[in-house]
């Protein structure tokens, strides 16, 4: 039972506690944690290496008037426990509940819903050019920014900027060696020297011991300080911040609380751009999430938890998804053809990668948190006659759209775009639902827009997009993998799959929403209606000629798709059918509405948006309710 966690009811509370007692706060958010952890999955290793540095700015700063953004938002877990939500804790992640990322909509706390990594030393910087155009210039801007997002090429246009506005600004590396992989790159091996140097950590330790021996706050401290961050600078990255504008201060030590106010309150007196370098564990307090972070970053529901937070079991999901089934398709077909490669952008673990990057490290690329980079990179691999798979989420392929545009599409080069999570991503909410692929892709000239109906269509859309001399998308959920019982009919671009026919009802699902299309039609049947389904496969090229003569031919016709029904597969066949003066007043169109769906489990979701067979099939019923002379049409057979 915790003792005094419970009594934080905000930052300012935190004031109240002797060092004893915040040595204690910080072990009881940890085990806070590990029991949320007990009961669903959620963002684990990365909260554990925080708290100690979310209690020392916090305990630093006032953040009811100053401002904090942090990064990749998914390690605001302890800043959550400390700002009025602990009570409400248990709900983290669950449909109504707090959303598992910063939401302005729950605290004035937060200030962004930041899912996507590298933007927060732009929206931090903007906040204090803004407080100053205002007239409040006391009040402090920082951002928490991973060594894993500092790649972003953002990153370095805000680096930039700051460097130039000179403003009072302050961006805490949190340095964890870790993305949610091992990070990459010539970056992460300059980052990796001021861990490293021994000169630097001998003379550290020297200069400590010198200082300790020092009054507080005279000038020769004072003039010790100024020689070790220049010694760090001249011996690791920091000159690379400085190159910027900014003073770079650091390494110290994250866990470490004391000493973390002593720095937070000399830096809150420096005047302009700021780097403080501070070192975390990923995983800290829990032995096999500091061991293993990469498997802890959102690990399965534990079971059993033993002394000293010693995880003892784990739930382990039996089902495979739709990214299994790419990933190893994509296996396969690397072993047969040597011009395959794949691109990700730090996601090699949540694109079960894993494998193909252990037997086949030369194609192989993980490009780090750097969206845009992976597309023209794969652009460039395409022109040598290459074939690039770039792998990765729908949200996050949203950063590149330019060079979709310039460097793929433009130049029609064969990339294949593999878009996981498309469509409803459950807990992770608004930032990661992979709504918008089907519009923004459909868009560009040159490009094969596709998804697979059910396991069965995963591997020859590969295949066949791999054979195609074109850009190419694949859109898949993040779901269990299902397969529809049916005579499969071979892919050819641009086909649909006619899997029944129906002269009341027909159902056209792109997507893997044709199981439920198929579980409707049972029920709509079950009431006397003739249905039929058929799995579209493709958004681009449309079947034109199947869809026209199901709407010619059918009484009803529900399009049904998991992604925006702004520009998406319902509006494509409504362009289509408009240009070719076929009447669309017997056309429904289910998909995803024009509002952010927030987070929940993707059952939950769906049949709330009516995605659903319930939903499919109540859209029917309510359609011909409306319609008098269909229904009587049908009851007269």
């Amino acid at each position: 039972m915790h003792r005094i966690l419970p009594k934080i009811e905000g930052p300012e509370d935190l004031k109240l506690l002797d060092h004893q007692e915040l040595e204690i706060l910080c072990q009881e958010m940890r085990d806070e944690l590990v029991r949320v952890l007990s009961l669903r999955p959620a963002h684990f290793a990365s909260n554990l290496g925080v708290v100690e540095l979310c209690v020392a700015l916090h305990l630093s700063y006032d953040f009811s008037k100053d401002r904090i953004i942090w990064d990749t938002g998914h390690q605001i877990y302890p800043h959550k426990l400390i700002t009025g939500r602990y009570r409400n804790f248990d709900t983290i992640r669950t449909k109504g509940g707090l959303m598992g990322y910063p939401n302005p909509a729950e605290s004035n706390f937060d200030l962004f819903m930041t899912g996507h990594a590298g933007c927060s030393l732009s929206t931090a910087l903007g906040l204090k050019v803004g407080d100053d155009l205002n007239g409040n210039t006391d009040r402090h801007s920082i951002a928490v920014i991973g060594d894993g997002a500092l790649p972003s090429g953002i990153v370095f246009e805000a680096l930039n900027n700051a460097g130039g506005l000179n403003k009072n600004f302050l961006v805490i590396l949190n340095d964890n060696e870790m993305s949610i992989c091992p990070r990459v790159g010539s970056l992460a091996k300059c980052l990796d020297q001021a861990r490293l140097t021994s000169l630097y950590q001998d003379s550290k330790r020297q200069l400590k011991d010198l200082l300790e021996k020092i009054p507080f706050g005279g000038v020769a401290k004072q003039a010790l300080e100024q020689l070790k961050d220049g010694l760090k600078a001249s011996l690791m990255g920091g000159r690379l911040f400085e190159e910027f504008g900014f003073r770079y201060f650091g390494p110290i030590d994250g866990h470490d609380l004391p000493g973390m106010l002593k720095w937070f309150a000399d830096i809150k007196e420096q005047k302009g751009p700021i780097l403080l370098h501070v070192l975390t564990q990923k995983g800290c307090g829990v032995p096999q999430a500091s061991e293993d972070p990469v498997t802890f970053h959102t690990p399965p529901v534990f079971e059993k938890v033993g002394p000293e937070r010693t995880l003892i079991s784990m739930k382990r999901g039996g089902s495979k998804g739709y990214t299994d089934a790419v990933s190893s398709s994509i296996f396969k077909i690397m072993q047969e053809n040597k011009k395959v490669s794949v691109i990700t952008a730090a996601m090699c673990q949540g694109n079960k990668l894993e494998k193909i990057r252990e037997v086949f490290p030369e194609r192989f690329f993980d490009v780090g948190i750097c969206e845009s980079h992976a597309v023209a990179f794969a652009a460039g691999l395409a022109k040598t006659g290459n074939r690039p798979i770039v792998d990765i989420y729908s949200t996050f392929l949203q950063r590149s759209f330019d060079q979709v545009f310039q460097e793929v599409s433009l130049q029609n080069l064969p990339v294949l775009f593999c878009l996981d999570r498309s469509g409803i991503t459950g807990p992770d909410g608004p930032t990661h639902h992979g709504a918008f692929d089907n519009t923004y892709m459909r868009v560009f000239p040159n490009m094969t827009v596709m998804a697979p109906g059910d396991e069965l269509d995963v591997e020859p859309m590969i295949r066949l997009s791999l054979a195609h001399n074109g850009p190419t998308v694949i859109r898949y959920p993040k779901a269990n993998l299902e397969r529809i019982k049916r005579d499969f009919v071979p892919l050819e671009i641009g086909q649909a799959e006619v899997i029944d026919w129906g002269e009341d009802i027909i159902l056209v699902a792109y997507g893997t929403l044709l199981v439920e299309c198929c579980k409707a039609a049972e029920i709509l049947r079950e009431e006397g209606m003739h249905v039929g389904v058929i799995n579209a496969r493709f958004l681009k090229p449309l079947d034109k000629n199947t869809l026209f003569k199901a709407m010619e031919e059918s009484n009803l016709v529900i399009s049904v798709e998991e992604g925006s029904l702004e520009g998406g597969f319902g509006s494509a066949i409504l362009e289509a059918a408009n240009s070719a003066g076929i009447e669309t007043r017997k056309l429904i169109r289910l998909g995803l509405p024009d509002h952010f769906v927030e987070h929940g489990e993707r059952g939950e979701l769906l049949h709330d948006l009516g995605l659903d067979a319930i939903g499919i099939a109540n859209a029917a019923k309510q359609w011909f309710a409306k319609d008098v002379g269909a229904s009587r049409q049908i009851l007269g057979k």
